[in-house]
């Protein structure tokens, strides 16, 4: 455990991993004979819920069936397969052989997937860790389910304790924590096209224009995509940092796509005494640190900024209030993106018509859902949704949902979404 030492040290259990208790938790339902009730109880949900899906679906596409098929949500196993880095998408098996990779379609990852979305996140929790006993000695899912959990719900404490056993029993490196809390109310977050920037190559001077549309753009989130960028020049810095710093003292919700490649551009170019670079790179590489919610890199590379420059380290700053940042793991497939809300439940007919709009501004282009904020989805929603992706599948058209997260992809995956769009899910 020396190479995680970074991390909050705690005991290792025996045996299977015990995390802490929330203090706000109600009494464990421990006997198996309640457990089985629950498990009970969400198996006659879902199967509830599929003949209300299939009755829906029925209505909506009762002239389908030459095309589509049934509309019986199908059983056929899927494999995760890389597609672009840091994102996994999900295929059939037909396309991809090899059926170890394969999602977990047991059914505690079905029935936590549906209490989720219901808003049942306590009984969620406790099925995924009873899960992590048996299911959890060989299947990765549950792990990552429990991680979305957690970062969903802003717990970093129980993350960080099932981060450690997870890197010890699969031997690997641990999950970094990021916070998914949706800043303000979820209901009001904003949904629709967030203007985006692609920067690749050198960053140079002419990135300051590119980026200037961003900061115009009234309130609406922003996303910014550096993961192709290869080099670096101290006046495409100095432009990136600016557009940054405003993005930040205005409170705007940024999504910042292949920021460690960015990272890993910077820190060659620095070393503690030489100045010859100037400052413009340090303070991007603080600022990139500062965005990510990265504290402890911060504060060292703050003092070898100190030690180099000769000048006070400057402070970690917590973000301003409303503000939000998003990690995003991959390229974007299209510059423009349709950026769904932090939760999706209840009335979402204008949402839907939202959506549609945006579809049509390029008919012939992909409609790219962009779920780096989505924590939930309810099981009603997502049903409504999947039926007007599929009317919009009807023409043909490439359809992706982007950054999802496990504990939606695996709804997702439960109404058989695979009929009609492609599911990409953030990488662990």
């Amino acid at each position: 455990m020396g190479i995680f030492s970074f991390l909050k040290k705690k005991p290792e259990p025996a045996a299977a991993p015990v995390l802490p208790p929330r203090a706000d938790a109600p009494a464990r339902l421990s006997p198996e004979a309640d457990r089985e009730r629950q498990r009970d109880i969400a198996r006659a949900t879902a199967a509830k819920i599929d003949a209300i899906e299939l009755a829906m679906t029925t209505d909506f596409f009762d002239d389908a069936e030459a095309r589509w098929g049934s509309t019986r949500r199908a059983p056929a196993a899927t494999a995760a397969v890389l597609d672009e880095p840091g994102e996994v998408e999900l295929v059939t098996l037909a396309d991809e052989p090899d059926a170890a990779a394969a999602p977990v379609a047991a059914p505690v990852v079905e029935e936590s997937a549906i209490l989720y979305a219901n808003g049942q996140g306590l009984l969620a929790e406790q099925m995924l860790r009873d899960s992590l006993r048996e299911l959890g000695r060989t299947e990765r899912q549950p792990w990552w389910m429990l991680f979305d959990l957690y970062q969903a719900e802003g717990r970093e404490l129980h993350f960080d304790s099932i981060a450690i056993d997870y890197a010890s029993h699969f031997e690997t490196s641990p999950p970094a924590y990021v916070n998914r809390l949706p800043a303000g109310p979820p209901q009001g977050v904003y949904a629709g096209v967030a203007p985006a920037v692609r920067l690749g190559g050198t960053l140079a001077l002419d990135a300051g224009v590119r980026l200037q549309t961003l900061l115009s753009a009234g309130d609406a989130p922003v996303r910014i995509d550096i993961g192709g960028v290869t080099g670096a020049t101290h006046d495409g810095c100095a432009a990136l940092l600016a557009a940054l710093q405003g993005l930040r003292r205005a409170g705007r919700d940024i999504v910042l796509a292949g920021a460690d490649t960015l990272l890993a551009v910077l820190r060659p170019m620095l070393a503690i005494g030489e100045r010859r670079g100037g400052e413009a790179p340090w303070l991007l590489l603080l600022e990139l640190l500062q965005l990510l919610d990265r504290e402890k890199d911060f504060e060292e590379t703050a003092m070898d900024y100190c030690l180099t420059f000769e000048v006070s380290p400057p402070s970690f700053e917590a973000l301003a209030q409303g503000s939000n940042t998003r990690v995003a793991g991959s390229h974007m497939a299209a510059e423009q993106r349709f950026m769904l809300p932090a939760v999706v439940d209840g009335d979402v007919k204008d949402l839907l018509a939202a959506i549609a709009s945006y579809a049509a501004i390029d008919p012939a282009g992909p409609v790219v859902l962009d779920c780096a904020r989505l924590v939930r989805i309810d099981f009603s929603a997502a049903g409504k949704l999947h039926a007007s992706l599929r009317r919009l599948a009807f023409d043909e058209r490439r359809i992706e949902l982007r950054e999802l997260n496990h504990l939606v992809a695996a709804l997702l995956r439960l109404l058989n979404y695979g009929d009609c769009a492609r599911l990409y899910v953030h990488n662990y």
